[in-house]
């Protein structure tokens, strides 16, 4: 047997477990300990303020629409645009008013020829009855003619006024100068009398609009000073509550407010706006003591309900602990239970620990910010 043929198998075998070391599984990497952000939980005076959405709108807005009925010809005006005091805005159909017009002229005319008739008889008669051709009761039944006739030609004037009038309410004008901020009828349509056909923002004092639920009717108060901020401007105006509706909404169920705001402020009409409102508690500083913590620091725990990550020193590690949250403050949420003043808790990165997991606390680079 040669040499090669003696070393073959000794080659097998270590080949063989050297294959076998390849294949083996090496151990885990330990996990590196992680870095937390910590804060201390304190209880403070909570802010208790209320934000609302809010539109801002003229102090007065009338609904014009004409006085009489017919069917609507021209509408002069845009949504949008401003107009001044008289400025013709609409007209209606006139031709069949210009008729009654007419025939209220002619009846005046015939009325004033019957007048004028009885007024010349009476002078006749006057005269005869002066020489004691006629008796005192003929002349009296002349001047009965008389004055009825000129009661007919009185009649007959007031009607042709009263056409006149209904003839000129074919014409809408603006009563102030404002913005048209509605547009309720179009060429074309037939109106009846008070039909709504635009709306005026008179120009003036502007108002904050804005609706409250209607549990939260009674935290405002006429007078209540608010913070009313234009969305896009960084100007916050003072408003005082004007306003407040004595009756909810039929569909809504929410309650009017209405906010005045300064006379040199004038915000865009239609504008949005952001009105906070504190309830008297706050105003007066007697706002009970609650614990925030941001929503970064809150997750949901496996049983139910919300719980964060406390800190404990003496091991270096952390523990879960159920809270239970009131509600929001902002962009913070209230903690009604499950914390005490002085605690710390992990602020971010909640969603990666482990119950009792040892963390490493961070400490900011000396100058840089919190």
């Amino acid at each position: 047997m040669s040499w090669l043929q003696a070393v073959r198998p000794w080659a097998l075998v270590v080949v063989g477990m050297m294959v076998l070391a390849g294949c083996s599984r090496k151990e885990a990497a330990p996990e590196p300990m992680r870095t937390v952000k910590l804060l201390q939980v304190g209880a403070h005076q909570a802010e208790q303020v209320r934000t609302y959405a809010a539109e801002i709108r003229a102090r007065t807005e009338v609904r014009l629409g004409f006085r009489v009925a017919g069917k609507l010809s021209v509408r002069a005006v845009e949504l949008g645009q401003s107009v001044r005091a008289g400025q013709v805005l609409a007209h209606l159909d006139a031709q069949d008013y210009a008729l009654g017009v007419q025939a209220a002229q002619a009846q005046v005319q015939a009325a004033r020829t019957q007048r004028d008739l009885a007024q010349a008889d009476w002078q006749r008669f006057s005269a005869l009855e002066a020489e004691g051709f006629i008796s005192p009761v003929e002349l009296d039944r002349r001047r009965a003619s008389l004055q009825a006739a000129q009661a007919q030609l009185e009649q007959a004037q007031a009607q042709a006024a009263v056409q006149g009038n209904q003839s000129a309410y074919t014409r809408l004008l603006a009563d102030a100068s404002g913005v048209i901020t509605g547009v309720h009828a179009e060429p074309g349509q037939v109106l009846t009398a008070g039909t709504p056909v635009l709306t005026l923002a008179l120009d003036g004092p502007r108002d904050a609009v804005f609706a409250v639920p209607e549990h939260l009717r009674a935290s405002l108060q006429l007078e209540q000073p608010v913070q009313v901020r234009v969305w896009g401007s960084a100007t916050v105006l003072s408003g005082v509550v004007r306003e407040l509706a004595a009756s909810a909404d039929p569909v809504t169920r929410t309650f009017t407010v209405k906010v005045a705001l300064p006379d040199d402020a004038q915000p865009p009409l239609g504008a949005t706006a952001q009105v906070d409102v504190s309830d008297a508690a706050a105003r007066k500083g007697q706002a009970p003591e609650v614990i925030t913590l941001p929503s970064s620091a809150v997750w949901q725990h496996p049983q139910g309900g919300s719980a964060v990550w406390v800190w404990e020193e003496a091991s270096s590690s952390v523990r879960a602990r159920r809270i239970e949250v009131a509600g929001a403050q902002g962009s913070e949420l209230v903690v009604r239970s499950g914390l005490e003043p002085g605690q710390k808790v992990v602020a971010v990165g909640v969603h990666v620990l482990q119950e009792g997991q040892k963390v490493g606390v961070y400490q900011p680079a000396a100058g840089a910010q919190p």
